[in-house]
């Protein structure tokens, strides 16, 4: 498995979901975070199975919640740039490449 690290601004909207979730059930909350830690594991054991978004970028969706992690596949790590709800603008994230 490939070490893998968040943007802070990714880290920061991971944590906002994660209390939403949780204000409208505690079990919900731990389910969407067990849901987001599964995604990131299967990014960081195979980082270029999943597609290319918007290159260097790639993506992940969850089958269970509207969210993907968006991450850049780095030769040392893999980037988490996003933990993204689907329904905002879809470039958002793209000043995190920088």
């Amino acid at each position: 498995m490939k070490p893998y690290a968040f943007h802070s601004q990714a880290a920061a909207e991971y944590a906002e979901a994660i209390e939403h979730y949780a204000n409208i059930e505690t079990e919900l909350g731990e389910r969407f975070a067990a849901e987001v830690d599964g995604l990131i594991e299967a990014v960081a054991c195979d980082p270029q199975r999943y597609p290319q978004w918007n290159p260097p970028a790639r993506r992940h969706f969850s089958d269970v919640f509207p969210y993907a992690v968006i991450y850049r596949d780095e030769p040392e790590r893999v980037w988490i740039l996003a933990v993204m709800h689907m329904s905002r603008h879809p470039d958002y994230w793209k000043e995190r490449l920088r």
